[in-house]
């Protein structure tokens, strides 16, 4: 079903494979992107900013912004830049409607 896949890296632009064993990975954790970058170049990132959590990493505060929940109207904190296009729900209403 899956097939290596050539592919050429943002970053370095080195060629590089996507096997069929990632891919396949890629589609059972329902991903819809190839990656981008190079197994070397994807580590540097990860690195470079701290496993992509860089504030809490380093002990710092995690940024938190004012938003109201789409759902009970509540004033709430959530740690994105809230947009007008997509709703926002506090953390009681987000865990309703996962469950």
């Amino acid at each position: 079903m899956f097939e290596d896949k050539g592919l050429k890296c943002r970053d370095c632009s080195s060629d590089f494979v996507f096997t069929a064993g990632e891919q396949e990975f890629y589609a059972e954790k329902g991903f819809q992107n190839e990656p981008v970058r190079c197994p070397s170049c994807r580590s540097a990132r990860k690195q470079n900013s701290g496993g992509g959590n860089r504030n809490q990493s380093q002990g710092g505060e995690r940024q938190m912004y004012p938003a109201v929940c789409a759902e009970c109207g509540i004033t709430t904190e959530v740690p994105f830049s809230p947009r007008d296009d997509r709703p926002v729900y506090c953390r009681d209403c987000f865990q309703k409607s996962r469950g």
